[in-house]
């Protein structure tokens, strides 16, 4: 362990320091939101939320676990339905509650899972006992996994080690907050794309050195500040560098831009996804042809000028590229929307998970609301949900619109929708959200399913789908 940390301290050249602080003047100087409050005010006020669930609800319900009080059903049970009353973590995603929800189903030995999760969930003395729980678990959760596998089950399915860290750190900062930091996978990833760190897909040694780098750069920050920088407020430093917290940026900020080649920008505007980039070393695993979905969907002008020099228009270009993004996700995809009648814009379908997607793509400046199209929406979605249903074999069908924002009350329609043909959800897609979805695929290609341990759980409820649901989902 001693030599993971003096790598960690080696590693933070002034250079890195630079980039490092550079991340923390934008923070502590954004300007207010559209409540009138800036980002530093924004995160405190989750902050003191935290806080409250934790000593009220979570540390309570943990240390019941841990004695033996509460049984390990009734415990997994219960932070699913905390975390779902306070989305203050998002620990709903693959690596928080759908690992534990893996992990519980597939171990054989009840008994034994439930003393594995004793023994790693309660805090560690010091950094030694933290890396020797990370390792043992992580070869508890392998062998659970390949026994899963031995007896039947698809490799997918098993309970993945990359989510370990997440996992089992949110839990220690339960107990002790000021020590150690919850392994965020969009700090991981923000930390990565910066150069100041990058993962080894060693458990343990990547746990440690992550904390550590968090334990210099709220020293580092402090120091800078002039104020004391706690875990917490390192973690939202990167979080507002990733934009997931704090709303879009301005529009010319981080998008690609017409025109552009070779150079271009592949940040993405209002998704929380990579950094602006502005040199030819891309810093975002979004292609371009991804990254425009949200100017794209927003009737950007300049877009629009685009299109028509290319011999097309900006309602075909924002087809082809969400087309382009459930290819790239993975699905057997199909463009149709015009010039072929009354269907919807595109079809996407997983056939091992048995589920399909049909999609509408709508560009709208001020948002999408519903109109006249409200019948013929209904119509071939009707004809669309029987066919794939007889001919495919398909068991669930989910209806997508994608389109900048939402302005109007949806619920009738999704009732409507829901009740007179045979799809199983109605989801809004608000742009940025599927970019974040190709976002999330590209960088844990293994890790982000079609299943309902993945992308299919973002469309297990019908409303508006956000970036920040994404992130939260597959982060």
């Amino acid at each position: 362990m001693h030599q993971t940390t003096s790598t960690i301290r080696q590693s933070l050249t002034p250079k890195l320091k630079q980039i490092a602080l550079k991340a923390l003047d934008a923070y502590l100087h954004a300007p207010s939101g559209s409540d009138g409050r800036t980002p530093i005010e924004m995160e405190a006020d989750v902050d003191a939320q935290r806080v409250k669930v934790i000593e009220g609800t979570l540390k309570p319900l943990l240390a019941g676990f841990l004695n033996g009080s509460v049984p390990l059903v009734s415990f997994k049970r219960q932070v699913d339905s905390v975390n779902r009353q306070n989305r203050l973590w998002g620990f709903s995603g693959i690596k928080g509650q759908m690992f534990f929800n893996v992990l519980t189903n597939l171990a054989a030995d009840k008994d034994e899972c439930d003393t594995q999760l004793k023994t790693v969930l309660r805090v560690p003395a010091n950094d030694q006992e933290a890396d020797k729980k990370l390792r043992d678990f992580c070869n508890y959760v392998i062998r659970v996994g390949d026994q899963f596998v031995e007896g039947g089950g698809a490799r997918g399915a098993r309970p993945m080690p990359g989510s370990i860290p997440s996992f089992v750190s949110y839990f220690w900062q339960i107990q002790d907050r000021d020590v150690w930091p919850v392994y965020y996978t969009n700090t991981v990833q923000m930390l990565t794309d910066m150069n100041l760190w990058q993962e080894t897909e060693e458990v343990g040694d990547d746990y440690l050195s992550y904390k550590h780098l968090h334990e210099m750069l709220a020293e580092t920050y402090s120091e800078a500040a002039g104020r004391r920088f706690s875990l917490y407020d390192v973690e939202h430093v990167f979080w507002f560098k990733s934009g997931k917290l704090t709303g879009m940026p301005p529009a010319s900020e981080g998008v690609a831009k017409p025109g552009d080649h070779g150079t271009v920008d592949q940040g993405v505007s209002g998704s929380g996804l990579g950094t602006s980039q502005t040199g030819i070393l891309a810093d975002s695993y979004v292609p371009p042809i991804i990254a425009i979905i949200p100017e794209l969907a927003r009737n950007n002008p300049k877009f629009a000028e685009e299109a028509q020099r290319a011999g097309t228009n900006i309602d075909r270009a924002l087809e082809k590229s969400c087309h382009a993004a459930f290819t790239i996700l993975g699905y057997e995809t199909r463009l149709l929307g015009q010039g072929m009648g009354r269907v919807p814009d595109g079809q996407a379908i997983a056939l091992d998970e048995s589920y399909a997607i049909l999609w509408d793509a709508k560009v709208r400046l001020g948002g999408y609301k519903m109109g006249t199209d409200d019948r013929v929406i209904r119509e071939y979605i009707a004809t669309q949900s029987r066919e794939l249903t007889r001919k495919r074999n398909i068991r669930n069908i989910y209806y997508l619109i994608i389109s900048s924002k939402f302005t109007d009350d949806f619920d009738d329609l999704i009732r409507s929708l829901k009740m007179e043909t045979d799809v199983n959800e109605v989801c809004l897609v608000e742009a940025p959200a599927l970019v974040a979805m190709v976002d999330q695929k590209l960088r844990s290609p293994l890790d982000v399913t079609l299943g309902p341990d993945g992308i299919q759980q973002i469309f297990s409820a019908s409303g508006i789908v956000t970036a920040s649901d994404v992130l939260e989902s597959l982060g």
